[in-house]
């Protein structure tokens, strides 16, 4: 039986409406990937999907994915103000972790039924776009959104470390991890002499210095001075591939496309137990060194109001993962859970 295709424009009005859920969107939709992990495009299905020549010269699958994601949770964000004003206000800023253009539910996804979030993220974002890029008079895209919600907002979410260590350049499209390993030196059980230290070092400092330049922007300004600032340092990823029948098949991202191939390249083998556990062991070390630096510089959060979600060990099985750096839906809401716990922490701290 032929299926009855709808028109583009039904097609873009279900990429828009943030009551239909994401899935019927795409439902009618193909993913090809792209050259980076978040450059891959979401276009009508010609099988589905009435195109005229002059609609499918005009679609720009990318610019719809991801404009799409943020209508939708602009749209979702006015009528929660409408319809929920009791739902606490807050303002996230972010990575794919918080903003992943309609493939996943991740954190912000999960965690929009409980609170009014104004989000300005966007997957595949770095640290040093979101805190230099109009830094001038304070002009960063998370400062404006903090001071457009001021008078309701009630605390702020970021997330920026993860295309610095283990996600990809923007631009290069290079893994971030390449440049932290050591080529394979033949001991399993070696992860310290497989990390360019100096590398991760530099790195680190980076970080240290952008959050603490956005930690400074929000306590210099006017009535934040206590407003709950909620970060994190990612989960234990598992690169590609986690043995013979490793379950991941992302469809907008190669299997390897952010660790594995990093690995690859650095000649790390993966026929073992031991060789899985080393390539793992490095990501594990690496996240810790970056929690080891948010704890570093936020204190105690009762005294600095900087809350630390440890979502370590969140995600433990790699079913869990929907690709190398990335939870499932169903993965995210186990973050989500503890961001949560975090949340009510931190907003009953500063009533």
């Amino acid at each position: 039986i032929q299926m009855t295709k709808i028109s583009y424009q039904d097609y873009i009005n279900l990429a828009l409406n943030p009551k239909i859920d994401e899935e019927v969107y795409l439902s009618f939709s193909v993913i090809k990937q792209g050259e980076g992990g978040f450059d891959f495009i979401v276009v009508p299905d010609p099988d589905k999907v009435e195109l005229s020549d002059e609609e499918l010269g005009l679609e720009n699958a990318m610019a719809i994915g991801n404009d799409a994601a943020r209508i939708r949770r602009k749209i979702k964000f006015v009528q929660d103000r409408i319809f929920h004003p009791n739902r606490p206000v807050l303002v996230s800023e972010g990575d794919s972790w918080f903003q992943f253009p309609l493939l996943i539910h991740e954190i912000v996804d999960q965690l929009n039924s409980d609170y009014a979030i104004w989000s300005v993220g966007a997957a595949g974002d770095t640290a040093k776009n979101m805190v230099n890029s109009g830094q001038q008079n304070k002009k960063t895209e998370y400062m404006i959104a903090l001071k457009a919600q001021k008078k309701k907002v009630q605390a702020f979410l970021f997330s920026a470390a993860g295309n610095d260590i283990i996600g990809e350049d923007p631009v290069s499209k290079e893994s971030a991890l390449l440049s932290i390993l050591n080529p394979f030196n033949g001991n399993t059980s070696d992860i310290l002499g497989h990390i360019n230290k100096d590398v991760l070092n530099e790195k680190l400092a980076f970080l240290k210095d952008a959050y603490q330049k956005v930690f400074n922007d929000i306590r210099d300004e006017s009535g934040f001075s206590d407003l709950p600032i909620i970060i994190h340092g990612y989960d234990y990823a598992f690169p590609h591939p986690w043995g013979m029948d490793d379950p991941r098949h992302p469809k907008h991202a190669k299997k390897n496309q952010w660790l594995g191939r990093a690995l690859d390249e650095r000649n790390f083998p993966f026929a073992t137990k031991d060789d899985l556990a080393l390539r793992r062991g490095i990501i594990i070390h690496l996240i810790d060194k970056l929690y080891n630096m948010l704890e570093s510089i936020s204190g105690k959060p009762e005294n600095t109001g900087i809350w630390i979600v440890n979502c370590r060990g969140a995600m433990p099985d790699v079913t869990d993962w929907i690709d190398e750096i990335h939870g499932t839906s169903s993965g995210f809401s186990k973050v989500a859970v503890r961001f949560n716990t975090v949340l009510n922490k931190a907003l009953k701290a500063n009533t």
